[in-house]
């Protein structure tokens, strides 16, 4: 899976705190064993600076990773509900029949390839949020295709 950029997870923090509430994130990540302290947190740019530091980037199979995929994952099943996790599965194959084995894009596929992320994102988009749906697929996607999707070709 790809890493997001400091600035992707600030932004995805504060996609957290703007729909749940800033001290209610700190809370459930402090359950979460994500956090040890229970001070309060001056702002998402904080708390996204703090967790990106304990995880490493997202690299680290740390509490605070796995806190932040659960987090992340309820807020989009929650909004996309148990239809949408199926649609989007459905066209997440489409994406990955683009893949090789070592999850490289096959070089004659590639249009179809960014037809697929586009039909991916658009329905995505339509359940969470245009930037949302950007973030989400970046963490999910493997390396070379979260490259084209900063580049923006899907």
């Amino acid at each position: 899976m790809a890493e997001l950029t400091s600035a992707e997870f600030s932004r995805a923090i504060a996609i957290l705190a703007d729909e749940m509430g800033l001290q209610r994130l700190r809370d459930k990540l402090i359950r979460l064993n994500a956090l040890v302290t229970r001070r309060k947190i001056p702002s998402p740019a904080a708390l996204a600076d703090q967790l990106y530091m304990l995880t490493a980037g997202l690299r680290r199979q740390v509490p605070a990773t796995y806190a932040f995929h659960a987090l992340w994952t309820e807020r989009i099943n929650t909004k996309l509900g148990e239809d949408g996790e199926k649609e989007i599965e459905k066209l997440a194959e489409g994406i990955n029949a683009c893949l090789d084995g070592k999850d490289q894009i096959i070089t004659d596929r590639t249009t179809d390839l960014q037809t697929a992320l586009a039909t991916y994102r658009q329905a995505l988009a339509t359940a969470v949020g245009e930037e949302t749906a950007r973030l989400d697929m970046i963490l999910k996607a493997v390396p070379a295709v979260a490259k084209q999707l900063r580049e923006g070709r899907g």
